[in-house]
């Protein structure tokens, strides 16, 4: 029985990563691709290591832990792991995903997936109303994240359960913005929360990992089997790495967030700047239900400089902070989703739901505030046309 109550908690004692053989208090890098047996027709607890490897177990039973959820699975990558969960459907079924999500996640439904006849549709998930009408018949899944990148659009989680609920279908969540300290889907109602490990969970751009975790044991099953049957899985290295990773995510997160609510109102104040997206903004759309849904409003901010301001000019001046794919490092880093996390995305769809090229997204780091709103400011200046 856990000693313990609260996630901060949870962080750093869950999914036993104490050694069992030898009381370590950091679960060992077991680095073997394969387990001597005990005998002919015994059931092995160890036999392959795409089937199973203990490092990589005490990560899966911790992201259950810190999910709520009864069964987690660590994949090779974010990618990998959502892979998996659309391997779940079949031929002629249909997935309703956010109008903004990740451009890789979008990729492989359009470029992967629909050569299998696996099809999707994009609704504003923000409007419930919109989202249970795009319910038909060949639809038996609803694919989400909240805050939703790169625009930090809000859905109620809760809200798209219900509707999943209702019409027998899963409800997914992509709840890498948030980790599992501030925001908890499974909790809210979902079948399956992901997770790119690559960001907070890692939180030292230092590692490349995916994580699922989900509530039902029968569809825990179905997942097991599609992990080990299609390998994808994540090593003990790397397995290890996100353990320690995410025994600081507290500490981090909270640092991440003071500085995220201090660049967002530096720039929403700015005249230099068009619009500022971040659920944590009390005038931000979607803020109501993210305050109900989540602990705060994250780390993520995006924004779009004015017309006097040339973007190019602004990401080439920045000093401090870096121009580069990915989030939740340490280190502050910027991107253009148009060009980067988004390129995959037809430029007419990406207009259509508000990922201009002059939007940049910011993950903002754990530096020193002062140095952060200093670096922005002499950027902003810098890029005056």
């Amino acid at each position: 029985m856990a000693s313990y109550r609260h996630t901060e908690s949870a962080l750093i004692h869950g999914g036993n990563t104490i050694d069992p053989l030898t009381g370590a208090v950091n679960i060992p890098i077991y680095q073997t691709s394969t387990f001597q047996q005990k005998g002919i027709g015994l059931e092995p607890e160890w036999e392959y290591a795409r089937t199973g490897n203990p490092t990589r177990a005490a990560l899966e039973r911790l992201i259950a832990e810190l999910e709520e959820g009864t069964a987690g699975f660590a994949f090779a990558s974010g990618m990998a792991a959502i892979t998996a969960v659309l391997s779940l459907f079949r031929a002629g079924e249909r997935i309703l995903i956010s109008s903004n999500v990740y451009g890789g996640t979008y990729r492989v439904l359009d470029k992967v997936f629909s050569a299998f006849d696996l099809r999707y549709s994009i609704v504003n998930t923000e409007d419930l109303q919109e989202l249970e009408r795009a319910v038909a018949p060949d639809v038996k899944a609803i694919l989400v994240e909240s805050p939703a990148n790169p625009l930090m659009t809000v859905t109620d989680l809760a809200g798209v359960a219900e509707i999943a609920k209702r019409h027998g279908i899963l409800s997914i969540v992509d709840n890498t913005f948030m980790t599992p300290y501030l925001q908890k889907p499974l909790a809210l109602g979902a079948d399956i929360v992901l997770h790119s490990g690559t960001k907070y969970l890692g939180g030292h751009s230092d590692v490349v990992a995916g994580l699922a975790a989900v509530k039902d044991p029968e569809l825990a099953k179905r997942l097991a089997f599609l992990q080990n049957a299609t390998g994808g899985v994540l090593g003990p290295q790397d397995s290890f790495l996100i353990i320690r990773g995410i025994k600081t995510l507290a500490v981090r997160m909270d640092r991440h967030v003071e500085n995220a609510e201090k660049v967002a109102r530096f720039l929403k104040d700015h005249p230099a700047v068009e619009r500022v997206y971040y659920p944590g903004l009390p005038d931000a759309q979607g803020y109501d239900i993210n305050s109900r849904q989540a602990k705060n409003g994250g780390v993520m901010i995006s924004f779009a400089l004015d017309d006097r301001h040339d973007y190019r000019k602004f990401v080439a001046s920045l000093k401090l902070i870096a121009l580069a794919e990915s989030l939740g490092g340490v280190e502050s880093l910027v991107c253009h989703p148009a060009t980067m996390t988004h390129a995959s995305i037809p430029k007419e769809i990406r207009e259509k739901v508000g990922i201009t090229d002059n939007l940049i997204r910011l993950s903002t780091g754990i530096e020193h505030i002062d140095d952060l709103l200093a670096d922005l400011e002499q950027a902003i200046e810098a890029s005056t046309v």
